[in-house]
Order: structure tokens, then C-alpha cells, then sequence
């Protein structure tokens, strides 16, 4: 997917509720370009072949043709089988727009937010990894406070995703969120230097 050689692509991931999005907002601060998966995705139904497809699939979903994200999430979290069938449609759609939005961006570096990174298989499109990781207590906190979910809904989708905590991520940088917004802040730009300073 990657056209332009010249340009370093660099993904964010890590568990729902880890603090991705607070990472990517201080890399912004730093002044790279950012992308967002999660804010493609949120509009991926309006492409033609997404919507259709995800009709013909989820028929139940959709309420006159309109689709109801929410009947979607729970179908989807409680079945892995639909899941799969769900992902297949909007991944690439995703992960193609993602790309042509970085080759119009300014500057070397691209960061993305790819919170489902490992599950699709695409850690191979990017030039470095970084994984976010946080304790399951504040992870579960931090989802109860953005979703309004109770801690039974928010296990079911974290259950879903790679097991962060029994996973060694070899060759990728590790941040660990395990203290305040300052110290989060420091380890991020010193995460961001040491991958700069390695790629120039």
C-alpha cells in the first residue's frame, strides 16, 4: 500500500482503553502529522462497496437502510465468526484510505493510530511499531469513563483483541502508560526522538 519510499510510516497500537489516542495527541504536539484509524472508520460506510457489503452481511443491522452501529458492535463482539466476516469488509478499506491520506501529508515521518494492528495482520505495512501498554484496572476505568460500558461489556471487547499482557512484542518500542500525563508525555518524546534519530 505504502507508494512513497521516502516517507517513514509508523503505527500506535495497544489495547482498547491503553491510551493510544493520548499518545498520538502529544505526537501531534511534537509536530508530526497523525492519522487515525478509528476517525476512517467512522466513515467507511459511506464508501459504496463497504455499505453494500456490510448490507448483504448484516442485513438485521440496518434500519431502512440506514446502519445502526450499535446493533453492529454487539453483534459482532459476542460472535468472533462475524467479527472476522465484518473486519474482512472494512480493513482494507480502511488501511487503503489510511495510505492515500499519509501520501498527501507533509514531512518524513507519518504516525498512525491502528488499534487493531496485530488482529489484521498488518504490522508488516509499517517502518516501526509502538505499542501502548497500560494495567487492566485503569484500561477498564479509562473505557468505563469514554464509553459509559460496565466492566462485563468492556472484558467481552478487550477478550476480542490480542492479549497484550502475554505478548512480547520483539523489535517493536514498548511505551508503558503507568504513570501521570507528564510522565507519559516525557516517555512519548523520548520514544519519538529515538525513532527519528534511527531512521535519519
Amino acid at each position: 500500500m505504502k507508494q512513497n519510499n521516502e516517507k517513514i510510516y509508523i503505527a500506535v497500537t495497544g489495547g482498547m482503553g491503553s491510551g493510544k489516542s493520548t499518545v498520538m495527541r502529544m505526537i501531534a504536539e511534537c509536530g508530526y502529522p497523525t492519522l487515525s484509524a478509528d476517525e476512517v472508520a467512522h466513515h467507511i460506510y459511506e464508501d459504496e462497496k463497504v455499505y453494500h457489503d456490510t448490507l448483504s452481511a448484516f442485513p438485521s443491522c440496518f434500519d431502512n437502510g440506514v446502519l445502526n452501529r450499535k446493533k453492529l458492535a454487539d453483534t459482532v463482539f459476542i460472535d468472533q465468526n462475524k467479527r472476522s466476516v465484518l473486519e474482512g469488509i472494512t480493513h482494507p478499506a480502511i488501511m487503503q484510505k489510511l495510505f492515500l491520506q499519509a501520501e498527501t501529508l507533509p514531512g518524513k515521518y507519518i504516525f498512525f493510530e491502528i488499534p487493531l494492528l496485530f488482529e489484521g495482520g498488518y504490522q508488516n505495512l509499517f517502518d516501526h511499531i509502538i505499542v501502548v501498554m497500560r494495567d487492566i484496572e485503569h484500561r477498564i476505568k479509562a473505557i468505563s469513563v469514554r464509553d459509559g460500558l460496565n466492566e462485563g461489556d468492556i472484558m467481552a471487547r478487550i477478550n476480542n483483541q490480542v492479549d497484550y499482557e502475554k505478548n512480547l512484542y520483539s523489535g517493536h518500542t514498548v511505551i508503558y502508560n503507568d504513570g501521570d500525563f507528564a510522565a507519559l508525555y516525557k516517555k512519548v518524546v523520548g520514544v519519538v526522538h529515538e525513532i527519528t534519530a534511527q531512521k535519519d
